[in-house]
């Protein structure tokens, strides 16, 4: 056995002696057992210290073509000569993960290649909608493309992993991260990470065009109490199961690279530390074999949540609980050896960690290449690129979510000679690239004004003012927003304006630092001197069409009732001006359907459509029933609304048969018609409802939905097939099953307007 083991280390070790020399990317077929066998050969080599380190990352806190100044980053540097750093994030571009890389390769004993990880959540530096914006598009193809270009732009950077995509349940629109995930829907969700996880990854890992992706965060972040980032998250084992994980699953069922666990507690119990959650379900029953690395620092945050009382106790909880990577922690780096030697944890928990982190980077292809992904000229003609910019203007038209309509208003007539642009976001050539923008160039999006000047027929004069300012202060992702409360000098000039004009484009909304990480909000209606700004340009002109800009859902009430036309344009990215320019001169017409509700008021939060009935779900003329008695219970714009520039009819629902049993199925038919005089796309949704349960089930539940085109007058038959895995859930006996009873199926344009029809499952 010694004799084998020495004949595997030097034929490893004059393999990894190549490293150092740069080779040609390759893409190559990877054998799995052919990866786990030279798993094993690596890990023999590897003594506890350099295992270890496979399971430290570090952020990149320093030039790496530079000297390391600082003690901090002096001892970084010869943790990473030393061969015992896994893994760095934040460092981008092909000249500084080359830098990074060469350290490792040519100092270390084993050098076992760095793996560079980034959150690139919507683009790495040409910028796509935010999530939640471009789920909206309900177009799978399109998000699936849209994060195989930024996957191929961070690639080009040199960069090997994202931190996304985020596949949180968002129902509580005073979560700031709402605006990073696809809302309020397990379906829809589930559906859309797999589609972003196949654009990152691609079918084969090691061609150096893609990167590996993660889920995240591993589970219940979006139910924080309050909508508080980081906050206590309570629910039970059926809501865990049948609402939170579904997305999870499927991205562990996707191959998805890498899990990432969550800051919150789920029950009492911090998720870094959940074995139930990393070892029992996602290593055990799923049978997963990615790597799973912490958020950053929350190993360490084991500690303020009180049930580690320090360092050491932390790293013992959360590598027993399954998490394999410590992201800037410090816990890992500082403890694991010690809780070794001492007995503490055994070694084999260690070693399943770093099989699982290795595994990936064999999939990469970085044992075969360290530099396959530092291309300099794929860099400089990936990067921002027409190419690039075409799939980005793509992806916002087919974001906008078109909310109001009165009178026809849109798309802009020809017969409109003058109209007035006013609002602090008009300009605003920054915020459209939104939050968690990467690379992103500040101040490089195409704004609002300068896509209607654009797209504006010859002859129509465009006039602008500011109106107000939004946000004052230093704008930036650590910095606190401070909002302009008292400054109305410009109101003058907006008025004016829009008394002179035949149409008012009125751009309001949020910030882009006002959504995203750390940016959660008790109100969540227009900030600042935007509600004044708001009134008095409608006062002087009732032609007005507001366009907003946002990361979350926004109070509308007093805007619906009345502005006559509403543009969701969320913050579209790159293109954003020009998506928006296109839609409203009707050079587009919008399909975009709402992934979340917006409420009455902030007062209504958490609010979601797949609610269920209560005990008492309706009271007649009795006020004792579910409700609120200051403010309509319903969404002001529900899931999956969203209207066109033509109108769509649905037929009745035709069923194949009225009942099926457990090998059976039944086909759900409907008949939609473009009854106006414009093309347009429809995205046709079925919702289900378990009439009785052996726990208490939703009202509906979304299924299935198919986005169809259609030519004015033209018909489609959109079909459906509902089989036993489309009932299945988590039931009272604790596992996934169909159970025989009444259904309702229902099938429309939105999670309200609906055609109906029952059938049986025996």
């Amino acid at each position: 056995m010694k004799k084998r083991l020495a004949i595997i280390g030097v034929f490893l070790s004059l393999g990894l002696l190549a490293f150092s020399t740069y080779k040609k990317p390759v893409v190559k077929s990877q054998d799995p057992q052919d990866i786990e066998q030279k798993i094993d050969s690596v890990l023999a080599l590897m003594t506890l210290e350099e295992k270890i380190g496979q399971m430290i990352q570090y952020n990149g806190s320093w030039d790496v073509t530079g000297p390391a100044t600082g003690t901090d980053n002096e001892k970084k540097l010869e943790n990473l000569k030393k061969g015992l750093v896994g893994s760095m994030l934040n460092v981008t571009s092909v000249e500084h993960t080359r830098k990074a890389q060469k350290i490792v390769m040519e100092n270390s004993r084993l050098k076992i290649p760095l793996i560079f990880g980034y959150d690139v959540i919507h683009g790495y530096q040409t910028m796509f909608p935010v999530p939640l914006g471009e789920s909206a598009s309900w177009d799978l193809g399109l998000m699936e493309k849209t994060a195989r270009v930024a996957g191929r732009e961070t690639a080009a950077a040199g960069v090997h992993w994202t931190f996304a995509p985020m596949m949180d349940i968002s129902r509580d629109a005073r979560w700031g991260r709402i605006m990073e995930g696809a809302g309020e829907d397990p379906y829809l969700n589930s559906k859309i990470a797999v589609a972003r996880i196949k654009g990152f990854q691609g079918d084969d890992l090691s061609d150096p065009r893609t990167i590996a992706a993660c889920a995240k965060h591993f589970a219940g972040y979006g139910f924080a109490e309050g909508g508080r980032d980081y906050n206590t998250v309570n629910i039970g084992i059926y809501e865990l199961n049948n609402t939170i994980l579904p997305p999870f699953k499927a991205a562990a069922d996707a191959g998805v690279a890498t899990f990432m666990n969550s800051f919150n507690e789920l029950d009492g119990v911090p998720a870094t530390a959940s074995t139930y959650l990393q070892r029992d379900l996602l290593k055990g029953k799923w049978q997963w074999d990615g790597f799973v690395v912490s958020d950053w620092g929350s190993i360490t945050e084991l500690i303020p949540h009180g049930v580690a009382k320090d360092k050491k106790a932390a790293a013992a909880l959360a590598v027993k609980a399954g998490s394999d990577m410590d992201m800037e922690g410090g816990a890992y780096e500082s403890s694991l050896k010690e809780l070794v030697e001492e007995g503490t944890i055994d070694e084999s928990l260690i070693d399943d960690a770093v099989k699982r982190i290795l595994r990936i980077k064999f999939r990469l292809g970085l044992f075969d290449d360290p530099y396959k992904y530092c291309d300099e000229a794929f860099e400089k003609s990936e990067l921002y690129s027409e190419a690039n910019q075409q799939v980005a203007l793509e992806a916002g038209k087919k974001s906008i979510v078109l909310l109001k309509n009165e009178g026809e208003i849109l798309p802009i007539s020809n017969s409109i000679k003058n109209i007035a642009v006013i609002g602090p976001l008009a300009n605003d050539k920054d915020s459209p690239l939104g939050n968690w923008r990467a690379h992103a160039v500040a101040n490089s999006a195409v704004s609002v004004l300068e896509g209607i000047k654009n797209h504006a027929p010859k002859g129509v004069k465009i006039s602008y003012t500011e109106g107000a300012k939004l946000s004052t202060g230093d704008r930036s992702f650590l910095n606190p927003m401070t909002f302009n409360e008292d400054d109305k000098s410009g109101f003058g000039e907006a008025e004016k304006l829009a008394k002179q004009a035949d149409l008012v484009i009125l751009v309001v909304g949020e910030d882009a630092f006002q959504t995203g990480e750390g940016r959660s909000q008790t109100n969540i209606g227009f900030a600042g001197v935007q509600d004044e700004l708001i009134r008095t340009v409608q006062k002087a002109n009732k032609n007005v069409v507001m366009v907003l800009m946002n990361g979350r859902p926004m109070d509308l009430n007093w805007s619906t009732k009345n502005i006559p036309a509403i543009v969701e344009s969320w913050f579209l990215g790159s293109q954003h001006g020009n998506a928006v320019g296109e839609v409203l001169f009707g050079k587009y017409n919008p399909s975009g359907k709402l992934p979340v509700s917006f409420p009455q008021n902030s007062g209504m939060e958490p609010l979601y459509y797949n609610q269920k009935s209560t005990g008492r779900p309706d009271g007649g003329a009795q006020v004792t029933y579910s409700h609120y008695t200051d403010s309509p219970r319903e969404a002001l714009f529900p899931f999956g609304f969203g209207l066109s520039f033509t109108e769509f009819e649905y037929g009745d629902i035709k069923l194949s048969a009225d009942s099926f049993s457990e090998n059976g199925k039944i086909e759900a038919s409907i008949s939609v018609k473009n009854t106006g005089e414009m093309a347009g796309e429809e995205t046709v949704q079925l919702y289900l409802h378990d009439l009785v349960g052996s726990i208490t089930r939703p009202n509906l539940e979304l299924k299935a939905f198919e986005k169809v085109s259609l030519q004015p007058g033209e018909s489609k038959m959109v079909r459906f097939t509902i089989d036993t895995r489309m009932i299945t859930y988590f039931t009272a006996n604790k596992k996934w099953e169909a159970e025989p009873g009444d259904f309702e199926v229902m099938i429309g344009g939105n999670s309200v307007d609906l055609k109906k029809a029952n059938f049986e499952f025996k």
